[in-house]
């Protein structure tokens, strides 16, 4: 078998990735796109060394909450910001 990346599945789990975005678009949060929702989930993946698989990364997608991910963006903005 071979072996897969979590980037290799991103075209695969767009579905998902649109629906977060979507959610967070009606609790008023326009501006969020699902570029910034994959990255999120990206890190969160990297950090926990998860497992490479669809439903993993899928789970992991549609459980992301509304503060997990404001948490994450306000820590990369002040990354940013020491850069």
């Amino acid at each position: 078998m071979n072996a897969t990346t979590f980037e290799e599945l991103k075209d695969q789990v767009e579905p998902a990735l649109k629906s977060k975005t979507e959610e967070f678009h009606f609790l008023g949060y326009e501006s969020v796109t699902s570029g910034e929702i994959w990255d999120c989930v990206m890190q969160k993946a990297q950090k926990k060394k998860m497992e490479v698989r669809l439903h993993v990364l899928v789970s992991l997608i549609l459980h992301l909450s509304l503060t997990d991910f404001m948490n994450w963006l306000t820590i990369e903005a002040y990354k940013r910001d020491v850069e």
